[in-house]
Formats: structure tokens, C-alpha cells, sequence
């Protein structure tokens, strides 16, 4: 899951992103100070995986992984080159749905760049940027359709009829992902590489007043807009996330316990990335290792084998399939069985998340 951090300048992304990455991207009171794209990859929590590398005494863990790409802020003409220009919308491209860092509090000490707090204002400013440099892709995808046409040709007539009608969203001032699109259009879309097509997932940063609720009137208003475009939006505190990935575990749910919060929110902000794009968790256990393997839902066994190796796919037989929670209340695989709840599922099965799976494969 590679997701991009993207938002205006002085908006809190690279402070969120050293927080969950603890990479060191620079972070300073002014626009444009990450320069090139950071890049990090970190493990995705998970309590299950903790539990099976205890209980199968595993030589190692093997989490899940979310890689974070921080983009460099974006700002008014963004798509005509302003600022640092297009080489950020590129990497935007690159990733798999946009976290959206909106700024939701007051700073007499960190400007802003548009000269005050207003995050609906600063969501349009970055969808328009977006939705400008798409309408850019498609005047050039129309080109080229044109001078590719032939007489009767259905597949270029159905592709410029499809980015006729995206162009004509996009110029109404919504992003593509609002457009209602049959599957045999949106399977289309896919060549087209349309930024505003991404999932966003709206990350409200909020400062210390606002704890331990992570709530106030600029979060309300933000999430609302999520709502009504099928977005998701998380809120959090990327001051408080910087604080806490610098403890250890033990310092860590104390700190949170103090700031009456359950749980950090790289956790929420990962929780709803995987529900977001559709994805789940299956996982594999044994004295060599416990690990986790991200999915999409819906996938049938043979397809989670071969997230594992294409010849568990191609060899496919069986699954051995638990569910978690069966196997933590009875508290051994021998258990899990002898309860008769270790089933051994068939092609057809559909892989539930938290699944312990041992596939069984001929090749």
C-alpha cells in the first residue's frame, strides 16, 4: 500500500510523516521545504501478529507494510509549473490513494500560506490543482485518440466518448472519483493515470487544545465533505504523533493514557488506508516466522497463495484455514482442531481478514 502525503504548505505533512516514519524529513517554518519526495516504509500494527509470534515461539515477525511517500506542499498554479510545479504532481500519480493533510488549527507561530485557517478553501485549492493538471492528460489523450481514429473503430470511439464525458466533470470542478462509472468504464479509466481518480483519505491535523476528542469545528466540516464524496477522513494531532514516536512502547501507552487517547493515530490513519481501498489482512504462522500478507477483499484462496508465491497460486490444492479470534480463545492450533473449527477450504473460498492460512500446493 503505497500512499502519497499530500496537502498545502505549513500544513503539518512532514511532521506527520517523520512521526510515522521517524525518517527525518526536514521540517521548517516556511513552503517548499521538502524538496525531493521522502520516501518511508513502516510496519503496519498489528496485536494479531504479536500474539502467533509468541504462541508458535517464530525465529522472526514479518509485519505488514505501508509505504508514505511526503509530496512537497502544492500551492495556487501548482499544475502551470507555480511553486516547485509538476514534478510533485507526478509522484502523486505514483501512489495508490492520497492522504490529504488539512490543517484544523490556529498558530500564531506557524503560518499559513493562504494567510489563515480555512481547510474547505485549502481542500478546493488542492482539487482544482489536480483536477487542472487531468484535464491537461486528457486534452493530450484526446490528441491522440484523434489521429489514431479510424472508421468504425469502437474501442477509440468508446475512449473518447468516456474522456469526453470525464472531461466535462472535471471542468463541472469535481474530481474524477465522484463521476458514477459502469465497470467496463472504470476498467477504462485505469490507462488514463487520473490523479483525481485516487481515493483520498482526509487527514485533519488538529493541535493539543483539541485532545483528547480530536475534534473541534474545522474537523466537522471536513469530515462532512468526506462523507458526502465517499472519502475518509481521520483526525489527528501530528505534534503529538511526533512525541510519540520518539518513546518506547511501555513510555508510549502511558503517554496516550495521559492524553486520553486508546490508540496513535498512525493506527486509525492505517485502519481506514486498508478500508479505504478495499484491502484486508490474511496471516501465516510457524516456528520460522509469523506474518501478515495485505489483500485485497474478496480475493479467493488461490489468489492470497500466490500473494505468497505465484507456484502456490498456479499449484494450488487447498486451504487450512482458522480464524483468529478462535485460535486466541482456545489457545493452540491442537485446540482449534480438535473444536473441529480448522477447515480446509477449496478454490471458491473467499480469504476472510484475520484468517490464519497453510495453503497446500503441487507444482
Amino acid at each position: 500500500m503505497k500512499l502519497g502525503i499530500a496537502g498545502l504548505p505549513n500544513v503539518g505533512k512532514s511532521t506527520l510523516f517523520n512521526a510515522i516514519t521517524k525518517a527525518g524529513a526536514a521540517v521548517a517554518n516556511y513552503p517548499f521545504c521538502t524538496i525531493d519526495p521522502n520516501v518511508g516504509v513502516v510496519a503496519v500494527p498489528d496485536k494479531r501478529l504479536d500474539f502467533l509470534e509468541k504462541l508458535y515461539h517464530s525465529k522472526k515477525k514479518v509485519p505488514a507494510a505501508v509505504e508514505f511517500v511526503d509530496i512537497a506542499g502544492l500551492v495556487k498554479g501548482a499544475s502551470k509549473g507555480e511553486g516547485l510545479g509538476n514534478q510533485f504532481l507526478a509522484h502523486i500519480r505514483e501512489t495508490a490513494a492520497i492522504v490529504h493533510v488539512v490543517r484544523c488549527f490556529e498558530s500564531k507561530d506557524i503560518t499559513h500560506v493562504m494567510g489563515g485557517v480555512d481547510p474547505l478553501r485549502d481542500i478546493e485549492i488542492i482539487d482544482t490543482e489536480l483536477i487542472l493538471a487531468d484535464m491537461d492528460s486528457l486534452a493530450k489523450k484526446l490528441e491522440r485518440l484523434d489521429k489514431n481514429s479510424r472508421l468504425n473503430d469502437k474501442k477509440t470511439a468508446a475512449e473518447k466518448d468516456l474522456v469526453l464525458k470525464i472531461k466535462k466533470h472535471l471542468d463541472s470542478g469535481f474530481p474524477a472519483r465522484t463521476l458514477e462509472l459502469s465497470q467496463e468504464e472504470q476498467a477504462m479509466t485505469k490507462d488514463l493515470f487520473l490523479i483525481t481518480s485516487k481515493p483520498v483519505l482526509y487527514a485533519c491535523n488538529v493541535g493539543e487544545s483539541d485532545l483528547p476528542s480530536l475534534s473541534n469545528a474545522y474537523t466537522d466540516k471536513v469530515i462532512g465533505k468526506a462523507l458526502k464524496e465517499g472519502a475518509q477522513a481521520v483526525c489527528i494531532c501530528a505534534k503529538i504523533e511526533a512525541e510519540l514516536s520518539e518513546l518506547s512502547e511501555s513510555d508510549r501507552e502511558t503517554f496516550l493514557k495521559d492524553l486520553g487517547l486508546k490508540e496513535p493515530g498512525l493506527d486509525r490513519l492505517i485502519k481506514a488506508g486498508y478500508d479505504l481501498l478495499g484491502l484486508a489482512t490474511f496471516l501465516t504462522a510457524g516456528e520460522d516466522e509469523s506474518r501478515a500478507w495485505t489483500i485485497k477483499k474478496g480475493f479467493l484462496a488461490p489468489q492470497a497463495a500466490g500473494v505468497i508465491h505465484t507456484d502456490f497460486e498456479r499449484g494450488f490444492i487447498r486451504a487450512e484455514v482458522m480464524r483468529f479470534d478462535d485460535l486466541q480463545k482456545l489457545g493452540s492450533e491442537k485446540a482449534v482442531k480438535d473444536a473441529g473449527l480448522l477447515k480446509s477450504e477449496g478454490k471458491d473460498y473467499e480469504v476472510k481478514d484475520g484468517d490464519i492460512i497453510e495453503f497446500k500446493f503441487n507444482v
